[in-house]
C-alpha cells in the first residue's frame, strides 16, 4: 500500500537517497530543500522512472521556522495524509572551539537543533491531529560520544537531536499513542557533505548507505545503526572507550 512519505532535506545526499529509494518502493513524495531547481530535477526523473509515482515538491529553508511549519501543513492538505516525515536538513561546518570559528559552529548548532526542534514541532502537530504517524530522525554515529575538533559541535547538535527523539518515545509509550519515532545513528556515508573527509573508515557509497537507512525506517524500531554493519559493534565500543583511547583515534 502506498504511503506519503516527507522528506527534508531532499535535494541531494542522503534525502535525494532515500527519495529514490522510496519512490521505488511505490510511496508518494512530498520533498522539500532550499534548492528547488534541484528537487524539480530529481522530481521529473523519478516520475520518468516511475509513471505512476506521486512526487510534490516544495521550497524549505529549515532555518526559517515559520515556512517549515506552513510546508508541513501544506504538504498534510494536498496529500490528505502523511504517514511518515523524516527529519533529514543539516549541515557540518562545525570547526573546534575557540579557534575563531564561533559563527560556523552557532550556524550548525541552529541548523541541526534548533532547525530540527521546528521540523519535528510541525511533524507532531500533525500526527497529533492524525493520531498516527511515523517520525523519523536523522542523528549520528558522533552523538555517541562528545567528539573532538572540528566535529564537536556537530556531534553534540546530533546528541541534543537523539536525545529529543528518545524523549518523545518516552511520552508516547507513556500515552500509548500508535505514533512511532525512530532514530537513525548514520556512519560514514559518501555525501557531499562528508567527501573531503580523510579519515572516514568503513565508508559506504550514498546508494548502499542511503538502503540501509531505508530498511532501517523500515524496521520500525525505535533506533538503527546504519549500515548495521560495522556500525552496531563500533557504538557499542565507542559508547565504552576512556577519553585517552578516543583521543588517540581522533
Amino acid at each position: 500500500m502506498s504511503r506519503t512519505i516527507l522528506i527534508t532535506g531532499a535535494s541531494s545526499g542522503l534525502g535525494e537517497g532515500m527519495a529514490r529509494e522510496f519512490a521505488a518502493r511505490g510511496d508518494q513524495l512530498a520533498l522539500c530543500a532550499r534548492r528547488t531547481d534541484r528537487l524539480e530535477t530529481l522530481r521529473d526523473e523519478l516520475q520518468q522512472k516511475y509513471p505512476a509515482a506521486r512526487i510534490s515538491i516544495r521550497a524549505l529553508d529549515v532555518d526559517n521556522h515559520d515556512q517549515v511549519f506552513e510546508v508541513f501543513r501544506a504538504f498534510q492538505e494536498e496529500f490528505g495524509t502523511l504517514e511518515r516525515i523524516i527529519v533529514n536538513a543539516g549541515i557540518g561546518k562545525g570547526q573546534a572551539l575557540g579557534t575563531g570559528n564561533f559563527d560556523a559552529n552557532r550556524q550548525t548548532a541552529e541548523t541541526n537543533f534548533v532547525s530540527a526542534l521546528a521540523q519535528m514541532e510541525a511533524a507532531m502537530e500533525i500526527f497529533r491531529k492524525q493520531n498516527h504517524g511515523h517520525l523519523v530522525t536523522v542523528s549520528s554515529v558522533s552523538a555517541v560520544r562528545g567528539m573532538p575538533s572540528s566535529i564537536t559541535t556537530y556531534a553534540a547538535t546530533k546528541v541534543g537531536l537523539a536525545a529529543l527523539s528518545e524523549g518523545l518515545r518516552v511520552e508516547l509509550a507513556k500515552a500509548k499513542s500508535p505514533i512511532r519515532v525512530t532514530t537513525l545513528y548514520p556512519g560514514y556515508i559518501r555525501t557531499a557533505i562528508n567527501e573531503s573527509v580523510k579519515n572516514a573508515p568503513f565508508r559506504v557509497d550514498a546508494e548502499t548507505g542511503c538502503k540501509a537507512m531505508v530498511k532501517a525506517i523500515e524496521s520500525g524500531k525505535n533506533e538503527c545503526f546504519v549500515p548495521r554493519w560495522p556500525w552496531t559493534p563500533i557504538g557499542f565500543l565507542l559508547r565504552r572507550l576512556p577519553v585517552p583511547v578516543l583521543a588517540k583515534m581522533f
